[in-house]
């Protein structure tokens, strides 16, 4: 089981948390990023964060945003609509995977245990290497 207490700097405050932000588009490697997003979650690797929020500039969700040691963003296809969102919001500085990089292909990529493990593998390397 992962330990959820967030981890501490050594002075008062608090590191912020490791968030992950996932396409979940209609199309089947939207359903890969977002399923490898919540298996990241379940994992403790990190904590999936809510990309509509970012989207509708929700004040709350910008401010958790700004505040998060990393960022981690995943992308189905080349649209990389995630990723526009981030920076649309004025994010400039967070890791990307584009699952189109990784071998998937919209529309001819199904949802499986394999595609998603692959994308988990990948995007804890690079949470791993977030900087603490």
């Amino acid at each position: 089981m992962s330990d959820t207490t967030e981890p501490s700097c050594g002075c008062s405050c608090s590191v912020g948390p490791k968030l992950i932000f996932s396409c979940s588009g209609a199309a089947d490697v939207g359903e890969i990023a977002d399923r490898a997003a919540r298996k990241l979650t379940k994992d403790g690797a990190g904590k999936m964060f809510c990309l509509a929020g970012i989207g509708g500039r929700v004040s709350g969700i910008v401010k958790s945003t700004e505040a998060a040691q990393s960022i981690l963003v995943l992308d189905g296809c080349p649209l990389n609509c995630a990723k526009q969102c981030l920076e649309q919001a004025g994010f400039t500085s967070f890791d990307h995977i584009q699952l189109h990089e990784l071998g998937f292909t919209k529309g001819q990529s199904p949802a499986t245990e394999d595609a998603v493990s692959k994308v988990v593998t990948t995007a804890s390397d690079l949470l791993r290497g977030a900087k603490a």
